[in-house]
C-alpha cells in the first residue's frame, strides 16, 4: 500500500532557536564598522529555501519594522532617565566648606560692606581683649592663672570637638553621643591632668606655705601618688566603657584625648609656671608673639609678593622678613621699659599681691645693669658725632635674653600657627569655633602663643633661674626627711645657735610670730 504524500506543510509550528537559522558566516571579512547582529536581524537571516512556519502576525510584529526603527527604540529616552534618576534616593552631598565657597550674595557694594563691618567687629574685640588683658595683669598673678585655666579649657574643648566632626563623615564609625561615657571621660581626663600639674606648681613655689599647715601636707607630701591613682581611675571606668560597636571610635578618642593634653594642658602649666616666676617672663614672650603677627600682617600687606608656605597662602616671605627685623626692634625696647618694676619681675611669694602692692626682692642677676668698656680704637670713632669717646655702654642681660626670644618668636613659633592651619584645612573647616567674635575660636588665637610659653620656660630654667637655698626647700627637706622628734631636736640646735651668735631678740621674735 502506497504511504500516503507528505504536505509540505507541518500541522505543528517546529519552535527553531533563531541562532540555528542563522547562516554561517562569508569568508569575506566584513567591515570593522558593521554593527553586530540584532536579533530581529537573525531572524531575517534564515534559510530562504525553508519555508517559514505560519506564526501570528502579532508575535511577528516586531520583525515587520524597519532596521531605523528598531534603533529609535533601543535609544534610552532622556526624559524618562531624567525622572527615574529624580527618584532614585541619593544622599546629600557633603557640604562645601565655608572658606572653599565663594561669596556670591551680592555685588560688590555688598561685599565692601560685608568686610568693613567684620573689620570693625573685630577691632572692637581685640580693643576688649586688650582693656581685659591689662586689667587682670593689674590685678595679680592668681587672676591671670585664671586667665590661662579659661584659655586651655575653651581651646581643649574647641580641639576635641573636632574628632566627633571627623567620625561624622566616616561611614563605618558610629556617630559621636551614642556612647555616653565619652565625654565624661574626656573632662575626667583633663581634670586630673590639671590637678597633677597645677598641684606640682603650687607645692614647688609655695612650699613655706604647704609643708607648714598640717592641713595640707598630707596632700602636699603623697601628691603624685594621689595623681596617679586618680588617672588609673579613669583609665579602669575607660575599659569598662567599652562596648563592641563603638571600639573604633572609643579607642580613637582616647589617643585623641590624650595628645591634646599632652600639647595643651601641659604647654599651659609651663605658661602658669612663668607667670609664678615673674610677671616679666609672661608678658614679654606673648606680647612678642602678637607683634610679630601684627607686623607680619603689615609688612605683607605693604610688599607681600612672594608665598611663603602652602599651608598659609596669605603669608608672604616679605611678611616673614619684616617682622623679623620689627619684633627684635620692639623686644629690646619692651623688654627694657618693663624690666625696671619689681612688679614685673619678683617672683611670687603670695597670691595677694597686685600692681598696687608693695612688693620688693632681690632681683635676679640678668636685670641688673652692668657696663662694657669700650676699646679705645673704637671709642675714638665717635668723637665726630658725639663730641666725645664712647668709652662705657651701659646694658643689662636680660636685653640680651629678650632678643633671643624674639629670634624664637619670629622664627619658629609662627610654625604653631602654619600647624594649625594644617589642622583646620584637614578638617576643612575655617576656624576653630566662634567664641570670640571677628578672629574664630580661641585655638586660632593661641597656636603660637603655646610654642613660645614652653620656649620661655625652658629657656629660662635652664639658662636663667637662680637656684638658692630658700625657706620652703629647707622646710620641705625637714618635713618630709625628718621624724618629729628630729624636728624638736633640730629646733633646739637651731635656738641654741641663735643665742650663740648673739642674735639679740630671738625670744620677742618668736613670741611675736607665734603668739605664744
Amino acid at each position: 500500500m502506497p504511504s500516503p504524500k507528505r504536505s509540505s506543510q507541518p500541522l505543528v509550528p517546529e519552535v527553531v532557536p533563531a541562532v540555528a537559522t542563522i547562516p554561517r558566516a562569508p569568508t569575506t571579512a566584513q567591515p570593522l564598522s558593521a554593527p553586530p547582529l540584532l536579533a530581529a536581524d537573525a531572524g531575517a537571516a534564515v534559510d530562504a529555501s525553508r519555508p517559514a512556519a505560519p506564526v501570528p502576525p502579532r508575535e511577528f510584529k516586531s520583525k515587520n519594522t524597519s532596521e531605523a526603527e528598531q534603533e529609535q527604540k533601543l535609544k534610552p529616552n532622556p526624559a524618562k532617565v531624567f525622572n527615574v534618576v529624580k527618584l532614585l534616593p541619593t544622599e546629600s552631598p557633603t557640604p562645601e566648606p565655608q572658606f572653599l565657597k565663594p561669596n556670591n550674595t551680592g555685588g560688590p557694594d555688598h561685599d565692601a560692606g560685608k568686610k568693613k563691618q567684620q573689620i570693625a567687629t573685630r577691632v572692637v574685640t581685640t580693643l576688649a581683649m586688650i582693656f581685659g588683658f591689662l586689667t587682670l595683669l593689674a590685678m595679680g598673678h592668681v587672676y591671670m592663672i585664671i586667665l590661662v585655666l579659661a584659655c586651655q579649657t575653651l581651646v581643649y574643648r574647641e580641639v576635641t570637638a573636632l574628632f566627633g566632626l571627623s567620625t561624622k563623615k566616616e561611614k563605618k564609625v558610629e556617630p559621636e553621643g551614642k556612647d555616653p561615657w565619652s565625654k565624661t571621660l574626656n573632662w575626667y581626663f583633663f581634670a586630673v591632668t590639671n590637678y597633677f600639674l597645677y598641684g606640682e606648681s603650687i607645692i614647688y613655689y609655695f612650699k613655706h606655705v604647704v609643708f607648714s599647715d598640717a592641713q595640707f601636707l598630707p596632700f602636699a607630701a603623697n601628691h603624685r601618688f594621689i595623681s596617679f591613682m586618680l588617672y588609673i581611675i579613669g583609665f579602669v571606668g575607660f575599659v569598662t566603657s567599652l562596648k563592641r560597636q563603638y571600639l573604633r571610635q572609643q579607642f580613637g578618642l582616647f589617643c585623641w584625648v590624650h595628645m591634646t593634653l599632652l600639647v595643651i594642658v601641659v604647654s599651659s602649666h609651663f605658661i602658669v609656671n612663668n607667670i609664678l616666676e615673674g610677671l616679666i617672663w609672661f608678658w614679654v614672650p606673648a606680647s612678642l608673639v602678637i607683634c610679630n603677627d601684627v607686623f607680619a600682617y603689615i609688612w605683607g600687606m605693604t610688599f607681600g609678593k612672594t608665598p611663603l608656605i602652602k599651608l598659609s597662602p596669605k603669608k608672604t616671605v616679605e611678611g616673614f622678613v619684616g617682622a623679623l627685623f620689627s619684633t627684635l626692634l620692639f623686644g629690646l625696647l619692651w623688654g627694657t621699659f618693663f624690666m625696671r618694676f619689681d612688679y614685673m619681675i619678683c617672683p611670687v611669694r603670695h597670691l595677694g599681691v597686685s600692681v598696687w602692692s608693695d612688693i620688693t626682692c632681690k632681683p635676679n642677676p640678668v636685670f641688673l645693669w652692668r657696663e662694657f668698656q669700650v676699646p679705645s680704637y673704637i671709642a675714638a670713632l665717635f668723637v665726630p658725632i658725639l663730641g666725645h669717646p664712647l668709652s662705657k655702654i651701659s646694658y643689662a642681660p636680660f636685653q640680651f635674653h629678650a632678643l633671643i626670644m624674639a629670634l624664637f618668636a619670629s622664627l619658629f613659633a609662627p610654625f604653631g600657627g602654619f600647624f594649625a592651619s594644617g589642622f583646620k584645612r584637614a578638617f576643612d573647616i575655617k576656624d576653630f569655633g566662634d567664641s570670640i567674635p571677628g578672629h574664630g575660636g580661641m585655638t586660632d588665637r593661641m597656636d603660637c602663643q603655646f610654642m613660645m610659653g614652653m620656649f620661655a620656660y625652658v629657656y629660662y630654667s635652664s639658662l636663667i633661674r637662680t637656684h638658692n637655698v630658700t625657706v620652703g626647700s629647707v622646710l620641705e627637706t625637714i618635713v618630709s626627711g625628718l621624724t618629729v622628734e628630729e624636728q624638736k631636736e633640730l629646733l633646739l640646735d637651731l635656738k641654741r645657735y641663735l643665742d650663740g651668735t648673739g642674735a639679740n631678740g630671738v625670744r620677742s621674735f618668736l613670741k611675736a610670730k607665734t603668739g605664744a
